[in-house]
Order: C-alpha cells, then structure tokens, then sequence
C-alpha cells in the first residue's frame, strides 16, 4: 500500500519481498502516514520511541524488531507487540494488521470500533440484499443532507458484474485439454 489505499509500496525488488495485505506492506504504510511527536512519518527508530513513551506500555518494542517486520524479514510479532505498536500509530485497530484481505479496509475497521456502528451490522446481519442496498442509499443520502464526506467503497464492496457466459461442452474440453498441454 502507498498513500493510496490498495496501491503497493515501494517498486520492485529483485528478492521476493513482502505480499500484498501482508503485515509488513501494512506497517510500512501506517509508518508513512502517521506522524510522530516531530511531526513526520515514522521510522523505525522513532515508532520504538513512541511505544516507549506510551502509559503503561505493554511490551518495548526494538527499532531493529520494527524494521524487520516492516521489511518483511520477520511476520509473525508477539500480540503484545502488535498491540503496542497499533496504540503507538494512534490506536490503530489490531486486525488492520493481519495479513489477510478481509482485514485490509482500515476506515471500516475503526468504524467497527464504534459499539453502535456494530450494532448497526448486526441489524443488517440477515437482511434480503435489497434491504441492505436501501439502507445503504439512506444512509449515503443522509450523509449528502448533513453536509459529511461520502464513504469510499473499500476493498471488500463488490460491484455488480454480469453474467459470465458458460462454455459449451466442446469449449469446455477444449479448454481443459488446452490445459492438461500445459502442465
């Protein structure tokens, strides 16, 4: 991820390096658009700082332990440390960093801190789709009418799509002979 959500960090590298939605492409992006006590993008030396520093910190976390997750060289960090450094970043929720796609929409995982925001989708919970697209409209338009930003779709909206075509019977042998070639 970059400044944009969704877009990778950095360019290519000629090692394999960190997956998309992993740990680390996440960390590096919190670290670029947080800002510390300075007033500047965390580094690895100053994001250990702000663990230090904060009340009652649950774990101290070294600037070369920061480094190695953020590049990638190490993923699998303490919950301790998780924690600490999700409270030094500006209480982060813990789940952004799982490094699973169904954790990447940062916006809706603080909003689900909310206790009501959850109590919201628990309504919605088994609702006819039609339903939910309604109350979504609402809430949008309600939204226009108080003058608030709209909400981005996040990763995890999916768009209508049209239906595929389905392969005839000679297409779809076709298909998988072409492919039995390939192996």
């Amino acid at each position: 991820m970059s400044g944009d959500e969704g877009e990778p960090l950095g360019g290519a590298a000629a090692v394999p390096g960190p997956q998309p939605n992993s740990l680390a492409q996440k960390l590096k992006w919190l670290m670029a658009g947080r800002k510390d006590a300075r007033g500047r993008a965390y580094v690895s030396r100053t994001l250990s700082q702000a663990v230090d520093e904060l009340p009652d910190p649950p774990t101290s976390t070294s600037f070369a332990l920061i480094a190695k997750l953020a590049n990638g060289q190490q993923d699998n960090p303490t919950i301790k440390t998780v924690l600490a450094l999700c409270r030094a970043l500006g209480d982060v929720p813990p789940a952004y960093l799982l490094p699973h796609a169904g954790y990447d929409d940062l916006e809706a995982l603080e909003a689900f801190e909310d206790p009501l925001a959850r109590r919201v989708l628990a309504l919605l919970r088994d609702l006819p789709e039609s339903e939910v697209r309604d109350v979504v409209a609402y809430v949008e338009g309600r939204r226009e009418d108080l003058g608030l930003p709209s909400v981005a779709d996040g990763p995890g909206v999916e768009k209508p799509t049209k239906a595929r075509r389905r392969r005839t019977g000679t297409e779809a042998a076709q298909y998988a002979a072409d492919a039995l070639e390939g192996l």
